[in-house]
C-alpha cells in the first residue's frame, strides 16, 4: 500500500502509486505508527534530490522527519517549497539569487526566505493560501487552482496536474484572474529566470496541441 507521502500543488498529502521527480519535508508529520497527524512542522518546507551520497532511510520512522515524494519542482514550488540548501545546491544559490534580484534589500538566510513563504503559503485554519493574479502575468511554471484541481502555466496554456504526470487543459485569456497557488515571492522568482524541473509530459502534452481551447478574449 502507498504511504500518504506524495504531495499535491495544493500542498495537501495523498497516497497514490505514482512516483515523483523530487523528494522533500517539512518536518515531522506522521506518529509512532506512521500515520500522518499534521500538515506541517515548522516553517523549513524543503524539496530535494532523489538521490545524494548514496543515503538511504526508511521511510517513516517514528520521531524522524516525514518523507514527502513531488511530481517536479513546480509542483513542489506551488505547495511552498524551496530547494535545498545541501543536496541541491546549485539550485538553491539560483533560487536565491533570483530572490535577491526580487526582494532587494531582503535578507537572504534560507530562514529569512522561508519566513516569507511559510505567510505566503499557509492560510487561517493552516489551509492553502492562494493569491488572485492575471494568466498574462504569470511566467511559464507558475500553478493555478480552479476548483479542486490544479494547473501548470506553459505560455498560454493550462495544463492539469495529476500524480502521474499532466493532462491536456485549456487555452488561457492573458486576461483572466485566477487563484494562483504558486506563492507571489517564487512567482517573482521564476519571472526572474529561475527555472524549475518540469515532469517531462507537460512538453509531451504542451507539444502535441493538447490543450481545449477556451472562448475568445474579449477586445
Amino acid at each position: 500500500m502507498p504511504h500518504r507521502n506524495r504531495v499535491t500543488p495544493f500542498g495537501d498529502l495523498i497516497d497514490t502509486e505514482a512516483r515523483g521527480l523530487l523528494f522533500g519535508n517539512r518536518g515531522v508529520l506522521h506518529d509512532d505508527r506512521g500515520r500522518i497527524v499534521r500538515p506541517f512542522q515548522g516553517k523549513r518546507w524543503i524539496a530535494c534530490r532523489l538521490e545524494f551520497k548514496g543515503r538511504r532511510r526508511p521511510l517513516l520512522r517514528p520521531g524522524r522527519f516525514t518523507e514527502l515524494f513531488f511530481l517536479d519542482e513546480a509542483t513542489a514550488l506551488a505547495a511552498g517549497h524551496r530547494p535545498c540548501a545541501e543536496c541541491r545546491r546549485e539550485d538553491f544559490e539560483r533560487f536565491r539569487a533570483a530572490w535577491g534580484a526580487t526582494h532587494p534589500g531582503a535578507p537572504l538566510l534560507a530562514d529569512d526566505v522561508d519566513r516569507v513563504l511559510h505567510d505566503e503559503r499557509v492560510g487561517p485554519g493552516r489551509s492553502k493560501r492562494t493569491h488572485p493574479a492575471r494568466i498574462g502575468d504569470l511566467p511559464d511554471g507558475t500553478m493555478i487552482g480552479e476548483g479542486n484541481e490544479a494547473f501548470l502555466v506553459p505560455g498560454k496554456a493550462l495544463l492539469r496536474w495529476t500524480p502521474f504526470g499532466y493532462e491536456p487543459g485549456r487555452v488561457a485569456t492573458r486576461r483572466e484572474t485566477v487563484p494562483t497557488l504558486t506563492p507571489p515571492s517564487i512567482v517573482e522568482v521564476l519571472g526572474a529566470g529561475y527555472a524549475p524541473v518540469i515532469h517531462p509530459t507537460a512538453g509531451e502534452v504542451d507539444g502535441a496541441n493538447g490543450a481545449v481551447p477556451s472562448p475568445p478574449e474579449p477586445t
